[in-house]
C-alpha cells in the first residue's frame, strides 16, 4: 500500500511532472507474464499497462472491510448499486443523538480515474471522520476506473448512483437513507478526479433534472481535477507537462475526448452551461503546491463571472501538495480544511 505519508508527494509527482505515457486498457491487478511484459503505458507511480493487456496497479489496491469505528462513532456498511457493472458504495451513518434527519452527501474519490476505491483505507478513515464531524449520511461511490473503463463510464456510474440515493432515500426502501437522510440537504463532493466528477454531475443534474425534483444544495471540489491544453497562470506555463497532461487524458477516455473537452477542462464550457449549474452552493479547495491550481482559481473565477445565481466560495492551503488532506488528517492545515467543509456542509442559507 501506497504509505499514508508519500501518498500526496505520489500525486503531485503524477500531475506535475509525469502524466505521460503511451496508451491502455485490462484487468485489476496481476503481473505480466514474462512473454509479455513489453510495457504500453507507464502511469507510474499508479499503474503500468503492458502490450499483452494486463493492468499492474501501484497502489490504491488495499481494502478495508466496513465496520464500526471506535474513534469516531461511525457504522458502516456496503451496498451494491448496479450488479450488472459492479458498481457499488459504502454507507456510513454516524452516531446520532436526536431524530432530526442529517444531510445526504455522496462522494466520490479520486486517482486520476485510474486506482484507488471507495474501499480503500485511507478513504474508509477520511469519510468516518468526516461522517461524524459533519453529522451527514455519506454515501462513498466505487465507480470503474479507466483504462478497463475510460470516461465516461466514471461520470455513468456515478450518475447512476446518485439516482440509486435519490431512490434508497423514499420511505421504505434503505433503511439508512430513508430513516436519517434528509433529502432537501443534498451535497456531492470529492477530491481531485472525484471533484471532477462532482462538478460534471451538478453539471448534468441542471440540465437534466434529478428524479423527483429533487435538489443539490451544495458541491465541494476539493483539489478537482481540472487542466487544458491551453496554459493558465504562470505555474501552468509549461509546454512539456500541458502535452504529457493531454496524453494522460488520451489514457484516461481512450482518445474519445481532447483534454480541452469540458470534461477535463469547465473553461471550454458556454456561459449559458455555467448558469446552468445545478446546486444552489460551491466550495473549491486549492492547495499551494498543486500544479492543478491554476485551473482550479480560474474554475472558481469564472463561475462567480458566469452569472449563475448561487454562492461560490474559494479555500486556500498555502504550502501543500494535491489532496495533502487525505493522508495529513492530523495537522492543523488538514483540520482547519476539514472544517471549513464541515461548515459549508451545515451552513444554514434558507
Amino acid at each position: 500500500m501506497a504509505s499514508r505519508i508519500l501518498l500526496p508527494a505520489l500525486l503531485l509527482l503524477l500531475l506535475c511532472a509525469h502524466c505521460g505515457g503511451a496508451e491502455a486498457r485490462s484487468a485489476r491487478g496481476g503481473d505480466p507474464s514474462s512473454s509479455n511484459s513489453a510495457v504500453k503505458f507507464d502511469f507510474s507511480p499508479f499503474l503500468i499497462e503492458y502490450k499483452s493487456g494486463v493492468v499492474k496497479r501501484l497502489m490504491g489496491t488495499d481494502r478495508i472491510a466496513a465496520a464500526a469505528d471506535a474513534l469516531t462513532g461511525v457504522t458502516s456498511r456496503d451496498v451494491t448499486i448496479d450488479p450488472a457493472t459492479g458498481v457499488a458504495a459504502r454507507i456510513y451513518l454516524p452516531s446520532f443523538r436526536s431524530t432530526a434527519k442529517a444531510p445526504i452527501l455522496v462522494y466520490f474519490h479520486g486517482g486520476a480515474f485510474v486506482v484507488e476505491s471507495a474501499f480503500n483505507p485511507i478513504y474508509h478513515a477520511y469519510l468516518n471522520t468526516l461522517a461524524a464531524k459533519a453529522g451527514v449520511v455519506a454515501v462513498s461511490v466505487d465507480y470503474r476506473l479507466a483504462p478497463e473503463h475510460p470516461l465516461p463510464a466514471a461520470y455513468n456510474d456515478s450518475w447512476a448512483a446518485l439516482n440509486w440515493v435519490l431512490a434508497n432515500a423514499a420511505p421504505g426502501t434503505d433503511q439508512w437513507l430513508s430513516q436519517y437522510g434528509d433529502l432537501s440537504r443534498l451535497f456531492l463532493a470529492g477530491d481531485s478526479a472525484g471533484g471532477n466528477i462532482a462538478h460534471n454531475l451538478a453539471l448534468r443534474a441542471g440540465e437534466e433534472g434529478l428524479d423527483g425534483g429533487a435538489r443539490i444544495k451544495g458541491v465541494a471540489l476539493l483539489d478537482p481535477y481540472f487542466q487544458g491544453r491551453s496554459a493558465v497562470g504562470a505555474q501552468a506555463a509549461d509546454p512539456a507537462y500541458l502535452q504529457s497532461a493531454a496524453r494522460t487524458w488520451s489514457f484516461i477516455c481512450a482518445g474519445k475526448y481532447p483534454i480541452d473537452h469540458p470534461y477535463a477542462n469547465p473553461l471550454a464550457l458556454p456561459a449559458d452551461s455555467w448558469r446552468r449549474l445545478g446546486c444552489g452552493r460551491v466550495l473549491v479547495t486549492v492547495s499551494g503546491q498543486d500544479r492543478l491550481n491554476p485551473w482550479q482559481r480560474a474554475y472558481y473565477a469564472t463561475l462567480r463571472g458566469s452569472g449563475w445565481p448561487g454562492q461560490a466560495e474559494l479555500y486556500e492551503t498555502p504550502g501543500e501538495g494535491h489532496v495533502y488532506f487525505l493522508t495529513k488528517m492530523s495537522t492543523p492545515q488538514a483540520q482547519a480544511e476539514m472544517t471549513t467543509l464541515v461548515a459549508f456542509i451545515n451552513r444554514n442559507d434558507d
